[in-house]
């Protein structure tokens, strides 16, 4: 029986990576209540405008990437560049949108978790 003070530690190299698009790949961490995704961008990935009841911290390790904050077409859409030491946070249900602008490593972070985000096939 697991005790209340058990942990694990974790090698992003020994964590499984699934390429869910072309142009990713990612390795994911999966706990009770939150999620941790290492994800590996190709220069040139895009991943369209979508939302999720996910709550969502993208942390920029490294590259560079355009994300676009809100609706296509709304006039309350945004956009910026992520540059490395950026965190971006993304509030349940907020549509956004990311753009690859060089190769970029992020970490992403969701509570709660869930088998499929916003880089997942239909």
């Amino acid at each position: 029986m697991p005790s209340q003070y058990d942990a694990t530690i974790y090698r992003w190299q020994d964590v499984q990576q699934d390429r869910p698009l072309e142009f990713l790949g990612r390795r994911r961490i999966i706990g009770e209540r939150m999620m941790l995704s290492k994800i590996t961008f190709d220069a040139g990935a895009h991943i369209p405008t979508h939302a999720h009841v996910n709550e969502q911290f993208t942390c920029m390790i490294s590259g560079k990437m355009r994300v676009g904050i809100g609706s296509d077409g709304s006039d309350d859409r945004r956009e910026q560049t992520l540059e490395p030491g950026d965190v971006l946070h993304v509030p349940s249900n907020v549509p956004h949108s990311a753009d690859a602008i060089e190769d970029s490593i992020v970490l992403d972070i969701f509570s709660p978790t869930s088998e499929k985000t916003g880089v997942d096939r239909e």
